[in-house]
C-alpha cells in the first residue's frame, strides 16, 4: 500500500492482514521545487509495461498543489525507476481562484487507447479532466 506516514514523505507499507498495516519504508521525499513541503499520492499505481505507474500530488511554495508522476519497477516496486522532473499539471491562470486556492488534485487516473486520462479537482470549487500520450509521459521521466 502506498501512504504517507509523516505529512511529508510517501511511503510503501507490507501487511499479511488488511487491518493492520505496521511496516514501512519510505519511497519517495520531496526534493524538486514544486513539492518542497510534502508529497502524496492520487490514487492505485496503473500497471504499464514500463512499471507502476504512480500520479502524486506535490506542495510547494505558498501552498500550491501540483500533479506530478513517478514509475516504480514492475517486479520489485519500492524501487523507484523514473519520475517528473517537472508538474505534470499545474494550477492555470483559471483554476488558481477558489475556495482552496492554488490547488489541483486527483484521486485516480486511468490509461484508454494509450492514452492518460486524469480527473482533477481545482481550487476544491470544479473539476475537469486532462489527457496526454502515455508514451510522452513515460519518455519524459528521468
Amino acid at each position: 500500500m502506498l501512504s504517507r506516514q509523516d505529512n511529508e514523505n510517501i511511503y510503501v507499507m507490507f501487511s499479511d492482514s488488511v487491518y493492520f498495516w505496521h511496516e514501512r519504508k519510505v519511497l519517495l521525499k520531496p526534493t524538486l521545487p514544486w513539492e518542497l513541503v510534502q508529497l502524496g499520492n492520487c490514487g492505485s499505481p496503473i500497471e504499464t509495461d514500463a512499471g507502476w505507474l504512480v500520479l502524486s500530488h506535490g506542495v510547494g511554495p505558498m501552498r500550491k498543489y501540483c500533479i506530478g508522476a513517478f514509475l516504480l519497477d514492475r517486479d520489485d516496486p519500492v524501487r523507484v525507476i523514473g519520475r517528473l522532473p517537472e508538474p505534470l499539471i499545474k494550477p492555470a491562470s483559471n483554476e488558481r481562484d477558489g475556495y482552496v486556492p492554488n490547488v489541483v488534485y486527483s484521486c485516480g487516473s486511468l490509461v484508454h487507447a494509450g492514452r492518460l486520462i486524469i480527473p482533477y479537482g481545482m481550487s476544491d470549487y470544479a473539476t475537469t479532466f486532462a489527457t496526454i500520450p502515455l508514451e510522452q509521459v513515460l519518455a519524459a521521466m528521468e
